[in-house]
């Protein structure tokens, strides 16, 4: 990735950025599906530089998410199976604002996101650069309804899903 292109980024990677006082900071916290089922926890949240604020938290997955996603992905013509998500990818991204918080609990739900479309989206390694084409497919996943209209443009996170109104 070029690193003049590059918007998204680990709060730990910006040293002028913080959690806001008036903000949970939410690493650490359990995340659950809509279903109340625990699907992982807050590992880092990731930060738009162009839109100046967090607009995704990574998840690193629990082994329920990893083992019901595990499913064949496409098989070659030589008979060999590919799988959509490889040893060692366990993190995913959930737009901000598809997340709402309990600061009693520690606990982050989706709202409308269940176990089975969390088992088959795409994840990536710990660190990964996520690009625009795995941000798309994502919010594509996970707003079937809206797939045919996102397109990655400046506009992107003004979206419902990152807790705006476009």
């Amino acid at each position: 990735m070029d690193k003049d292109k590059k918007d998204l980024f680990y709060l730990d990677e910006l040293s002028d950025y913080k959690v806001a006082d008036d903000y949970a900071d939410v690493r650490g916290w359990d995340v659950k599906d809509v279903d109340s089922r625990v699907i992982g926890k807050v590992d880092d949240l990731l930060v738009s530089k162009r839109a100046e604020r967090v607009v995704y938290l990574d998840v690193e997955v629990n082994s329920s998410v990893i083992e019901k996603g595990h499913d064949v992905y496409g098989a070659t013509s030589d008979g060999i199976h590919e799988f959509l998500n490889k040893d060692g990818e366990n993190h995913l991204i959930i737009p901000i604002g598809m997340v709402t918080i309990s600061r009693d609990r520690k606990e982050v739900m989706t709202t409308q996101i269940n176990q089975e479309t969390f088992a088959k989206t795409k994840r990536f390694a710990k660190g990964y650069a996520i690009d625009q084409d795995y941000e798309v497919g994502t919010y594509r996943k996970y707003n079937p309804e809206e797939e045919a209209l996102v397109v990655y443009d400046e506009n992107f996170y003004n979206r419902k899903g990152f807790g705006r109104n476009l």
